[in-house]
């Protein structure tokens, strides 16, 4: 049973939904080949947890679905051309980010702008990585870069060949409102749409104002909060008012605006739209620990509760973007990390550490069912570490 083991032991597991983010009375996963079978106590579960070739140890910790970052920069390979680092990707892993989904792969040296060059770099960046998982990721990848240079044919083409990822804002558009004929093909076509906003981030890219996002209409206003530079307050609220793109916060971007958006959407019942992402590698860097950033920097300074925060980094990223992954309920994607309050933390768990803006220490992090790590090499050392029996040699207590 490949990808198969039980988790026992947890205080709290956290669901990913986040109108019921903690999952009652249970304490005990049970992942068959890579994905999760139960989830419940481990008095109801016990013949399960006997059937399984791997037993891990929550002790008395917090079990998660995997984080996934919704807006990181991935080109090809485990490598990115724009910070000179190899293998940020599988370091991620250990951030506890366990699937990407690429922003449109900007940063390829040359990038081609030509119709038949644009749909190339998308289908092998979209067909490497469904071949390639670094430290078990999965890297949700091949984004199309909108183009005027693509007719909707062309989406056709894309939409046969699988891609179902794009990307508005690098193209050569004298005005982005040129776009909307792309846009909309691209949506016609089964393939969900993120949107640059606010500011110029690289050289030879355009600020989008809001005005240009009601006309284009994305799925995903990509980094509502600034990539880095955000949008004005009245625009950012008329996005949130009148459309129903999903919103999305990054670490990359502005702390205070994503404060701001996040306890609006909470106020007004819109939090399924709160999606969160690093915006990474970019100017700002390599950071594995990226998105867990973030969320403990709107747990911490916002209204919202931990694990609902969590929840716009899961499950309403899996949701926006129909992802497998992102709850731990059964038929998901096995993608799970253990954590608990780091080693001299005020708090005693996960969820308390991030309250007060702790990054908490993961002991484990499972992908598929795999165990890729115990003991992240990114994060502070948890308090309660956890076990695994039988022993796993090849994973040694640096976490590499």
């Amino acid at each position: 049973m490949s990808g198969s083991l039980a988790i026992v032991g947890a205080a709290t597991i956290l669901s990913g939904r986040w109108r019921a983010p903690i999952v009652t009375g249970a304490d005990t996963v049970i992942v068959r080949d890579g994905v999760i079978a139960a989830v419940g106590s481990q008095s109801e579960l016990q013949a399960e947890v006997d059937a399984s070739p791997l037993v891990l140890g929550a002790q008395g910790t917090t079990v998660a679905p995997g984080l996934i970052d919704s807006h990181c920069h991935v080109v090809l390979g485990d490598y990115t051309p724009r910070q000179k680092t190899v293998d940020f990707l599988a370091s991620y892993v250990h951030g506890g980010i366990t699937s990407v989904v690429s922003p449109g792969e900007i940063h390829a040296p040359g990038r081609p702008s030509t119709a038949s060059g644009v749909k190339a770099l998308a289908i092998a960046a979209k067909e490497c990585f469904d071949n390639f998982h670094p430290n078990g990721m999965t890297v949700h990848a091949g984004a199309v870069v909108l183009e005027p240079t693509l007719s909707e044919k062309d989406f056709a083409d894309l939409q046969e060949a699988g891609v179902h990822l794009a990307k508005f804002g690098f193209g050569r558009y004298a005005d982005p409102a040129d776009g909307a004929d792309q846009v909309r093909w691209a949506k016609e076509h089964g393939i969900t749409v993120m949107s640059h906003s606010g500011g110029a981030s690289i050289p030879g890219s355009k600020p989008i104002t809001p005005e240009h996002l009601m006309l284009l209409a994305p799925h995903i206003c990509g980094h509502i909060n600034g990539g880095p530079t955000s949008l004005h307050e009245d625009g950012v609220d008329l996005l949130m008012d009148q459309t129903d793109m999903a919103l999305q916060l990054v670490q990359a971007g502005n702390l205070r605006s994503a404060v701001r958006i996040i306890d609006r959407a909470f106020d007004r019942d819109m939090f399924d739209r709160i999606v969160i992402g690093s915006d990474t590698p970019t100017g700002t860097g390599v950071m594995p620990l990226g998105v867990m950033k973030t969320v403990a920097e709107l747990s911490s300074l916002s209204r919202v509760a931990p694990a609902l925060v969590w929840a716009a980094a899961t499950g309403n990223n899996a949701n926006v973007w129909d992802l497998p992954a992102g709850f731990l309920e059964p038929g998901r994607a096995a993608d799970i990390v253990i954590m608990d309050a780091p080693w001299g933390s005020t708090r005693d768990d996960a969820l308390g550490a991030l309250e007060v803006g702790d990054i908490p220490g993961i002991s484990a992090v499972i992908t598929g069912g795999v165990v890729r790590t115990l003991r992240s090499r990114n994060t502070p050392q948890a308090a309660r570490a956890a076990t695994v029996t039988p022993a796993l040699p090849h994973l040694d207590s640096s976490g590499h």
